[in-house]
């Protein structure tokens, strides 16, 4: 039973992890595997135009949460009727483990069989049991891999992770089938991990990790870039600029930050919305001081009122900047911290 437990963390683990770099993965990457696959003559995607939905014994592949949804197992062969080993492989196991916990490891063993039995023929069905065999035993040594003795603040925990998860692979699958089975996602994971080391070098400035940084994203294929640019340059911004201002550092030195990761013309739109934000602050808190001199003050509640409402029109003319200081009324009251855009 802790086995199983075990078990079921481990697959949704790597189903929200997987999840994420299949949605940030490009969709028309192309693999070794697909590389392959074109030197083969008249590849075909599937061994069955109609493949089966239900097994010999009339029970259906799919679980009761997946009902709706078609079965994820069109896997590619050559021209041959050789397995091509890609994402569409992985999808297809993914598809059948995904079942665990509505139906017990022996039941989806026992479907996969079935439906591959149904839908393959030699030399693929003979492949594809022996991976998913060897694919079944990985996932289930996974969740022995032990823990770094690292803190998780550093860079080297996650490097530690991925790295003790490559080794953990390379027991199982050859280069090829590694490739095939989890490139897109050792892509991602490299090009992350080495922005962590760029982020927590310490002895680069903020203008050279800027720079390091644009170049490491440089080096993406333009579909990689389409889908990452926006989600990292974001957060590197937020994270150099961060740390600027915590040390102290100049708006000149924000300035050349900003310029080097995502140029001048984007860096002026930045300076321009650094100003609204400040003159939103300024207006926001001498507004606050004055209100709290109004309500400190000797008169009756109902002048208070008059007099604050007067005084709000007079520092926002904009009716949605009066709506928007509201909340800030609010927060301020109760002592909280104003939230202010960084």
């Amino acid at each position: 039973m802790q086995k199983h437990k075990l078990w079921l963390i481990v697959v949704i683990i790597l189903l929200a992890i997987g999840g994420l770099i299949y949605w940030l993965a490009p969709k028309n990457t192309q693999t070794m595997a697909s590389q392959h696959s074109e030197q083969s003559s008249n590849p075909s995607t599937n061994a069955s135009t109609l493949p089966q939905t239900t097994s010999p014994n009339g029970l259906p592949y799919f679980s009761p949460s997946q009902q709706d949804t078609q079965i994820n197992c069109q896997m590619k062969l050559d021209g041959s009727q050789h397995l091509i080993v890609n994402e569409q492989t992985r999808n297809c196991f993914e598809y059948f483990i995904t079942q665990y916990g509505e139906k017990s490891l022996d039941q989806i063993q026992q479907d996969f069989n079935a439906y591959i039995h149904q839908n393959y023929k030699e030399p693929a069905l003979s492949q594809i049991l022996d991976l998913w065999k060897r694919y079944m035993n990985y996932r289930e040594r996974l969740g022995s891999l032990q823990t770094p003795n690292i803190s998780q603040d550093d860079p080297q925990y996650y490097r530690a992770i991925f790295n003790s998860t490559q080794n953990l692979r390379k027991q199982f699958f050859s280069d090829y089938e590694i490739e095939g089975l989890f490139g897109p996602e050792n892509t991602y994971h490299e090009y992350t991990l080495k922005r962590l080391d760029i982020i927590h070098h310490k002895k680069l400035n903020e203008t050279e990790k800027a720079q390091k940084l644009k170049a490491l994203f440089d080096e993406l294929p333009e579909d990689w870039k389409e889908n990452l640019e926006q989600l990292n340059k974001l957060e590197d911004l937020r994270k150099l600029t961060a740390d600027i201002k915590a040390r102290g550092g100049s708006a000149e030195e924000i300035h050349q930050m900003r310029t080097q990761l995502v140029g001048p013309e984007a860096t002026q739109r930045l300076e321009v919305l650094d100003s609204q934000r400040s003159n939103w602050k300024s207006s926001v808190d001498g507004y606050l001081i004055e209100r709290d001199n109004i309500i400190k003050s000797g008169m009756s509640d109902g002048a208070k009122q008059k007099a604050v409402q007067q005084l709000r029109a007079q520092h926002f003319q904009n009716k949605e900047d009066q709506l928007r200081v509201n909340t800030f009324e609010s927060i301020h009251d109760q002592g909280g911290k104003l939230p202010y855009s960084e």
